[in-house]
């Protein structure tokens, strides 16, 4: 199930910028964040195919999602001009950012690539 954060539950789930100058993931599994808004075609476009992705990773990969309207601060810490933007999240090392509605093949390989998940 996809998660809402706002700039509180992203500080306990995902990195406390506030607390921390240094990366430092705070989740327990790697993670997506897709930063979003409700006007945004192609985000409404890779809406379904990140619900459907949520259900085949459950328990393997969170994924969140960041209204890019209300959460301001949280888009601009990571420079996000055009939307969608993903942020893949892995476990450990850098996160990494990918812009636009990527197909859902994308995604799977970013997946593997970027957060070392795989559904074998």
């Amino acid at each position: 199930m996809l998660e809402h954060l706002t700039k509180e539950t992203f500080k306990e789930k995902v990195f406390d910028f506030e607390a921390n100058k240094e990366w430092k993931f705070a989740g327990n599994k790697p993670c997506l964040i897709d930063f979003y808004a409700d006007w945004c075609g192609p985000c409404k476009a890779i809406a379904p195919v990140l619900e459907e992705l949520s259900k085949d990773y459950d328990g393997k990969i969170d994924i969140y999602k960041v209204d890019t309207e209300a959460e301001r601060e949280l888009s601009g810490m990571f420079g996000v001009q055009s939307i969608p933007s993903l942020l893949f999240i892995p476990s450990e090392g850098q996160p990494q950012m990918a812009q636009g509605a990527l197909p859902k093949e994308s995604l799977q390989k970013a997946f593997k690539d970027v957060l070392k998940v795989s559904l074998d």
